[in-house]
């Protein structure tokens, strides 16, 4: 008797697993995959995607900002970790030892970046340094970022033998007026798809890169609408 109420709460518990799958992929997945875009925004070719041709995971988010490009732009530009951070959730991130503290306000010091520079990620570490170099930068329009372990010989080392990854993440400024803008983040990634990979990519990688970043055009709007307006920045 035991054995078979044993049984049926496997099964029950099993059945319960599969519809939370299925929704999860046929209802929650394509929506945060292109939370706040437009199918038009999704779907349109912008600069960088050409760095991956053929991404597994291709995802696009917008959000309105009622402030001109120009002046969200320098939010952008100083992101990174001992930088402006990435205006997401800090606490989150450095239960994992990231130490990063988005910034309430433009920081001259870190509006200076070019195209090969590194957006650090994470604080230096045994002299090496992590992050992802800018690959597009295109003043009040454009920045990408794009990372591959095959380019890093130090990657190369660490990966276990045909491993990968690759990713590119950028921020695109869309006029809408002279007085509101489209914000537009792809993030794009590809990886060698063991059964492991596929797993940990889908996941946990996938809903938990969404969480992050609709947080970040949440605190990046927050941030230029309240400067646009003329409020004193936060701290």
């Amino acid at each position: 008797m035991a054995k078979r109420s044993g049984l049926v709460s496997f099964m029950t518990l099993l059945r319960g697993v599969s519809r939370a799958v299925v929704s999860y992929i046929l209802l929650l997945r394509p929506w945060h995959l292109r939370w706040g875009a437009t199918r038009a925004e999704a779907a349109q070719r912008l600069p960088g995607d050409e760095l991956i041709a053929r991404p597994r995971l291709n995802a696009t988010h917008a959000i309105t900002i009622f402030a001109p490009a120009k002046s969200i732009w320098p939010w952008l530009v100083q992101i990174g970790q001992g930088r402006g951070g990435f205006y997401s959730y800090d606490w989150l991130e450095n239960l994992m030892g990231l130490d990063i503290h988005s910034a309430g306000r433009i920081l001259p010091e870190h509006q200076q970046l070019a195209v090969g520079d590194l957006v650090p990620l994470a604080p230096e570490k045994d002299g090496k340094r992590f992050g992802i170099p800018v690959a597009i930068l295109e003043a009040h329009q454009a920045l990408v970022l794009h990372g591959d372990t095959r380019l890093d010989t130090a990657a190369q080392e660490m990966a276990a033998p045909g491993g990968y990854l690759a990713t590119t993440w950028g921020w695109y400024l869309q006029p809408v007026s002279h007085r509101c803008t489209r914000l537009v983040e792809r993030f794009r990634c590809d990886w060698n798809p063991s059964p492991l990979n596929q797993v940990l990519m889908r996941g946990l990688m996938e809903p938990g890169s969404f969480i992050m970043e609709r947080k970040m055009l949440l605190g990046i709007k927050q941030r230029a609408e309240r400067r646009a307006a003329g409020y004193i920045e936060l701290d």
